[in-house]
């Protein structure tokens, strides 16, 4: 089973989390994580153009996707890249039936990261994928995993370019929690294949 973590990064905080999210999705054995970092250099006149990682995705079996929140949405490289899907694979559904999840990085407690997980979240419907949000409570203990308390997936803090260990820990529970729901939907569609 595969699973790709599309994202863009420009401090490198993105990019910790990605790392900490495929070491989490690479704890479940039967998983193959490849991580696709979108480029500045692959968008030319607004438009993103790297049919590699598209074709990465058709692949896959589930996609993660992030990005630094900025101006309370996702980054400019990253609606280019989510622009680009717009054609084919949004028009044939390419994507449908994929498991779908998301992350994003600020450097305030709130600075509008959750209207981010959203564009995620509504990229991902609009694919057909179904998405996993986070199993964890969010208590508030800003010692614990999710201590931002997002349900929709994964809201880090940045300070001095570095996430916090909490963040990280979150981060690789949400590696790990996709890994499950894509190896427990692969075993149902194969349950389903063999009583057929």
């Amino acid at each position: 089973m595969k699973i790709v973590i599309v994202y863009h990064s420009v401090t490198g905080t993105t990019a910790q989390l990605a790392e900490a999210i495929a070491a989490g999705c690479c704890s479940e054995h039967t998983i193959n994580v490849q991580l696709l970092r979108i480029d500045g250099a692959d968008i030319t006149q607004g438009r993103y153009k790297n049919s590699i990682v598209l074709e990465a995705i058709d692949q896959a079996d589930a996609v993660i996707f992030g990005s630094p929140t900025f101006m309370g949405s996702v980054s400019a490289q990253f609606k280019a890249f989510a622009d680009a899907t717009a054609g084919d694979h949004w028009g044939e559904q390419l994507w449908a039936d994929k498991v779908a999840a998301g992350f994003t990085v600020g450097t305030g407690y709130c600075g509008d990261t959750l209207h981010s997980l959203h564009y995620l979240q509504i990229l991902a419907a609009q694919h057909g994928m179904l998405w996993a949000g986070l199993d964890l409570a969010g208590a508030g203990d800003v010692k614990a995993p999710n201590r931002l308390g997002a349900q929709a997936g994964l809201i880090a803090r940045a300070v001095d370019g570095a996430i916090e260990q909490p963040d990280l820990q979150t981060a690789f529970y949400l590696g790990q929690r996709v890994a499950r729901v894509v190896s427990r939907t692969t075993r149902q569609e194969q349950q389903t294949e063999r009583t057929q």
